[in-house]
């Protein structure tokens, strides 16, 4: 998703976030439960929150069953929330007011998968010099 589809989503995502998970569900932000304040430029804490938000909505919404609020309670939401207010989890070094990128892993940018580059074919030998005459 990109441009003005993905903005539209982030949006949707924000106001959700905001009004409806950090009221309720938030906690209290301590150094062993880390939260950023500015949680969606952390694109662990988006794409964990956005896949959090399509299920509450599929198990919430007009359609549901009786019982999709329990089952979003039980099979998504501690889990998610456990991985994002983990110590080492995409907050971490985050404090209130301050926000800190998370170092990401370093991959190298070679493709171990791709075929190995063609060799270019070695061009003939140049002539050598014209044989002696007879």
């Amino acid at each position: 998703m990109e441009g003005p589809a993905y903005a539209s989503a982030l949006r949707g995502l924000t106001l959700w976030v905001h009004h409806v998970l950090l009221p309720v569900y938030g906690r209290e932000v301590t150094s062993g439960s880390p939260w950023c304040p500015t949680w969606w430029e952390h694109p662990e804490a988006v794409a964990q929150l956005h896949g959090l938000w399509l299920a509450w909505g599929d198990l919430t919404g007009p359609g549901s069953t009786m019982t999709g609020p329990a089952s979003w309670h039980r099979d998504y939401l501690s889990s998610v929330m456990d991985t994002l207010r983990n110590p080492q989890g995409p907050f971490a070094g985050c404090k209130p007011g301050m926000h800190r990128p998370k170092e990401t892993p370093t991959v190298a940018a070679m493709d171990p998968f791709a075929p190995p580059p063609r060799q270019p074919q070695s061009a003939p030998p140049p002539p050598g010099p014209p044989p002696p005459p007879v």
